[in-house]
């Protein structure tokens, strides 16, 4: 499943809406640190990579923009732990 995703910067959030669920990273940036605070994907969505896939938009935006990635909510965190090539992301 490929999604639509949508950055908006003004609110801090990348987001998809799947299945008329909405499915998102708030982030905090202070450059040239992004911290990813929350990444929520309701249960009723939950399973096919969803989080995955916004994690991915939010390390590209972050590499794009010479930015490090300080992986406050427990999701990315574990992404980072799962991903050890992706440590020199990390802030």
């Amino acid at each position: 499943m490929t999604l639509q995703i949508t950055h908006k910067p003004e609110e801090g959030r990348i987001e998809a809406s799947v299945e008329n669920s909405l499915c998102y990273i708030d982030y905090r940036l202070q450059a040239p640190v992004m911290h990813i605070l929350h990444t929520i994907v309701p249960d009723a969505v939950g399973g096919r990579g969803i989080a995955g896939q916004l994690t991915e938009f939010a390390l590209n935006l972050a590499r794009e923009n010479d930015w490090k990635i300080n992986p406050v909510c427990s999701y990315t965190a574990a992404y980072f732990q799962r991903h050890p090539e992706l440590q020199p992301l990390r802030a």
